[in-house]
């Protein structure tokens, strides 16, 4: 995952985070706790007034039952069948392919949440959008502070090891030359944080921005989620052809770099990664079917 898709505004998270939840964070707890902890999450930004709080709380649970039903099979199936794949080299343009397969969840939980997210959006008061605008200032003075102060030699030592961190997680322990690997890869990366830090405050102001604007305009629902898949596409596709482009070349990167790390690990990593994923498939497919136990099946709305 490149830098460019972290740390997404508060909307967004309704719509393109929590459509990958499940593919994140597959422990069955944190999947059945999610919708209150997305809750618990958003009232950080916006402050939900009390007429707010039960729409909000009722929108989150209807929108993960219909995500627990559509979603999770299709991830578990994913996941059967990269267990397969993992055991064998892997291309950078196969690695890339796989956005498509995500694209295409992401959008579906776009399309789902779009009603519900640009109803509460339109009860935002504009004391609410100010809040919204102080929690990215927090934000925004603890990402100035990990990633933007102090010695650039030691953030990128502590980026090679957060990476060497996440690749052991799936591979099991590194040898030497794989960690000299990872240890090249990361240093030649063409991602610049100031870029991605430009970038983030864009989206940030984008979003404040439209909020105002429909809040002043006192728009209607159809222009709302008009208005909010705009926004969207802009997450996808920054209006700065700049970033665009660099993006781009950050994304590519990224995926010969995990393409090349895959294809130097031994079979014995390959199988412990083979686990990982059966792991997590068995997760999921314990979490659909305790959702059909309770009637959440194809028949729930």
């Amino acid at each position: 995952m490149t830098a460019s898709s972290l740390k997404l505004p508060v909307i967004a998270v309704l719509i393109l985070v929590l459509s990958t939840f499940a593919g994140c964070s597959v422990v069955r707890f944190g999947y059945n706790q999610a919708n209150h902890l997305t809750y618990w999450w958003l009232d950080r930004f916006v402050d939900f007034n009390d007429v707010q709080k039960p729409r909000a709380r009722e929108a989150l649970a209807k929108w993960f039952a219909w995500h627990r039903r559509a979603h999770l099979p299709g991830y578990a199936n994913l996941l059967a069948n990269s267990q397969n794949l993992v055991l064998e080299d892997i291309t950078a343009e196969r690695t890339c392919g796989l956005w498509t397969d995500l694209r295409g969840f992401m959008d579906s939980a776009l399309d789902r949440a779009l009603p519900m997210t640009a109803e509460i959006m339109l009860t935002l008061t504009p004391q609410q959008i100010q809040n919204i605008e102080l929690r990215y200032t927090e934000i925004n003075e603890e990402f100035r502070d990990e990633h933007l102060q102090g010695d650039a030699s030691r953030r990128l030592k502590k980026s090679i090891k957060r990476t060497a961190e996440r690749a052991e997680f799936f591979y099991g322990n590194l040898d030497n030359a794989q960690q000299e690997l990872i240890t090249r890869w990361v240093t030649l990366s063409p991602y610049e944080v100031n870029i991605w830090n430009t970038e983030r405050h864009r989206r940030q102001q984008d979003l404040v921005h439209l909020l105002r604007r429909l809040n002043a305009d006192k728009s209607s629902q159809d222009k709302a989620q008009m208005a909010l898949r705009a926004y969207m596409e802009r997450i996808y596709s920054s209006p700065s052809d700049d970033y665009r482009k660099y993006a781009e070349q950050v994304w590519v990167y990224n995926c010969a770099f995990v393409a090349n790390l895959h294809n130097a690990t031994t079979a014995a990593q390959r199988k412990h990664a083979m686990k990982k994923l059966k792991d997590w498939e068995s997760e999921i497919r314990v979490l659909v079917s305790s959702a059909e136990t309770v009637g959440l099946g194809p028949s729930f709305p």
